[in-house]
């Protein structure tokens, strides 16, 4: 028998008493004409909620309404319905953004400053005292790693390069919330393990972080939930490793085991010396999950993830 939706959600968040760090509930987002006549519905009753101290993911092809739900969260833009909370207040609170750190899709940097002098410069955004700023000026530096272009003028970095500033800049106010926007965009495969690596990091210390990918692989590697949006609906919500699983295949894995032994199951395998390693779902990968879910959605426009509905995983 299916399990609802509502018993999948509560296995797959944090133990009750974890902070909700951002919520939203029925979260809608009409973008309209001059004239103020119906656009396009960018955002439809959105329901989420994000923990403190994990890494939630937002996938969606383009026009799926990640970078709306972005922009709802930071206030730059007004909801048609619904509601956003980040830290418990409204979304259009502007107080809250002193604790978060943005990264957008395409970063806005001054090209002929370098790299100390951009950070100097938004971390005076935040009255950091001197001897505080440039501490924490050159720690980002290291940690992105551009000790040696860091007097360079950002006109002559590379992409991967800019964003790594960019990451740097989002930092800048060591942030207990960081939303990132493609954050492995234009990095070589180097620069994005270590991007990865660095995202896992920030985790471990306590941040909660939000990021919107293409990069599906970046997304599987790092995430701990994810949310999967497709025409400004949620279509999917839970746990990585939850929906990765196949659920009706079952893999099993053995050593010393003869030819004959191959085909049996578990007590055959006893019997015939073998040794039982795992009895497990076999996973998908999330770019499978992905365009599974996208082609679903085409087909079916009208399904939601609501309470009520049946797991996908089990249909």
């Amino acid at each position: 028998m299916a399990t609802p939706v509502s018993e999948v959600l509560a296995q797959a968040a944090p133990a009750a008493g974890e902070n909700v760090v951002i919520e939203t509930r029925n979260l809608s987002k009409v973008y309209r004409d001059f004239w103020g006549r119906h656009k396009v519905r960018a955002l439809k009753a959105l329901d989420l909620e994000v923990y403190q101290g994990e890494i939630f993911g937002l996938l969606g092809p383009n026009g799926s309404g990640k970078s709306t739900t972005i922009k709802l969260l930071l206030g730059l833009l007004f909801p048609t319905s619904g509601s956003a909370l980040v830290f418990g207040k409204d979304a259009l609170d502007v107080s809250k953004n002193e604790r978060i750190g943005y990264l957008p899709e395409e970063s806005y940097l001054y090209r002929f400053l370098n790299a100390e002098e951009t950070l100097d410069f938004y971390a005076r955004l935040f009255d950091m005292p001197a001897s505080v700023r440039r501490q924490r000026i050159a720690d980002l530096i290291t940690m992105v790693g551009l000790n040696w272009a860091k007097r360079r003028q950002l006109k002559e970095y590379s992409k991967g390069m800019a964003r790594r500033i960019g990451l740097a800049q989002a930092l800048i106010n060591d942030p207990e919330l960081i939303l990132l926007d493609e954050p492995t965009t234009g990095l070589d495969p180097i620069g994005t393990r270590e991007m990865k690596d660095l995202i896992l990091r920030l985790r471990d210390e306590g941040k909660t972080i939000l990021m919107c990918s293409h990069q599906l692989a970046d997304v599987q590697d790092v995430c701990d939930r994810i949310a999967i949006l497709h025409q400004g609906e949620l279509k999917e919500l839970g746990r990585v490793d939850t929906l990765l699983k196949v659920q009706d295949v079952t893999q099993i894995q053995a050593r010393g085991l003869s030819k004959e032994a191959e085909a049996e199951i578990r007590e055959v395998i006893a019997r015939h010396g073998g040794t039982l390693e795992s009895l497990e779902n076999p996973t998908t990968t999330m770019e499978e999950l992905f365009l599974s879910i996208v082609r679903d959605s085409e087909a079916r426009p009208g399904r939601r993830v609501r309470e009520g509905d049946k797991d996908r995983s089990e249909e």
